[in-house]
């Protein structure tokens, strides 16, 4: 593995937890739909891993793999916590707990990135 870019990761990571967010969003938003199936995407690790290889579009026809558009976001592989009869499985307290994962993660990564960037520039004042 060649060298870590503190600030490219945490910007990955932010975009990663952006889309999180929109994704559960629209779970929340889509909690009364009958038949709404709900949505997450994959973990962060798993998205980072899988950027090591860039597909190229050599035509514009060509489809986008990218693993952070919220519309490639796969439905959700665990088991919901209710089911309606309606088939709705959108669980707003399980949405409300995943948001509030994502507002932690955030807080740390904004606080990383704060602390790396003060440290910098106190090493290049001298």
């Amino acid at each position: 593995m060649g060298p870590v870019y503190l600030f490219d990761l945490a910007s990955q990571q932010a975009r990663w937890l952006t889309v999180r967010q929109a994704v559960i969003a629209e779970n929340v938003a889509n909690a009364n739909t009958p038949g709404y199936v709900a949505k997450d995407i994959g973990e962060f690790q798993d998205v980072f891993d899988g950027a090591q290889l860039q597909l190229a579009a050599t035509n514009p026809a060509h489809l986008g793999t990218d693993p952070l558009d919220p519309a490639s976001a796969a439905q959700s592989e665990e088991a919901p916590w209710e089911v309606v009869h309606s088939g709705n499985s959108v669980g707003t307290e399980k949405e409300m707990m995943k948001a509030g994962q994502i507002n932690r993660e955030y807080s740390l990564n904004t606080s990383v990135v704060k602390a790396f960037n003060q440290m910098l520039s106190a090493s290049v004042k001298g």
